[in-house]
């Protein structure tokens, strides 16, 4: 073994048994598109969503309008947003699309019906799906909800979404290929109530479909 490729890990300095509010230790941003009753787009920021394969798997708040709307209509859009669409998201923040503003809400939750026009972001027409597409953002998946499940606590709910076309600006495209350049891709981060862009590359996965030499 090679020990200069391989380092002696850093020993443990000691830790601190602590009792954090949210465990937001550095997750995507999406910004989720749904179809109210009425046929409007719902526009809502979340930060918990990850992959398995094309099923992407959402976690939200169960009193929410973009839960409600999943129930009875499985359309949706995940875009996510690039790291200088921060302050759109973070003027989402606030609104609901449900009124009265559901009891669980944070305190200063306010009833909003164009949350596009408050946010500074203009809907793009999906090709699959009803609800819209966050015109920027350099990603956008149309998507199915296929399970909607209640959480283990009663105030969230998890959304088992099947993806059925992605939508990439081509600047975030391998040429020639159908993988996004994780060189120039770079999510919107959400780590612990603030918000981040990816740092330099430090190295990629032995699965990885897009290697680079060091």
């Amino acid at each position: 073994m090679d020990i200069a490729q391989h380092p002696t890990p850093p020993m443990a300095t000691g830790h601190r048994t602590i009792t954090p509010s949210i465990l937001y230790v550095g997750t995507p941003v999406a910004l989720l598109t749904t179809a109210n009753e009425d046929g409007t787009d719902n526009l809502a920021p979340i930060s918990s969503v990850w992959a398995l394969g094309q099923i992407v798997v959402l976690g939200l708040g169960a009193e929410g309008q973009t839960a409600r709307n999943l129930r009875e209509r499985s359309d949706l859009v995940i875009s996510l947003p690039s790291p200088d669409m921060w302050e759109h998201v973070e003027r989402l923040a606030p609104l609901t699309g449900r009124f009265p503003v559901p009891p669980g809400k944070p305190a200063g939750c306010r009833y909003e019906a164009d949350k596009f026009g408050v946010a500074g972001l203009a809907p793009q027409r999906s090709e699959l799906v009803r609800p819209s597409r966050v015109a920027g953002c350099p990603l956008q998946f149309e998507a199915r909800a296929a399970r909607v499940s209640q959480g283990v606590a009663d105030w969230y709910v998890t959304v088992e979404a099947e993806v059925l076309r992605v939508h990439a600006d081509p600047a975030v495209v391998v040429p020639g290929t159908q993988h996004i350049d994780p060189a120039a891709w770079s999510p919107l981060i959400y780590n612990f109530r603030h918000y981040f862009g990816l740092g330099p590359e430090l190295g990629h996965s032995h699965r990885t479909d897009t290697p680079r030499s060091a």
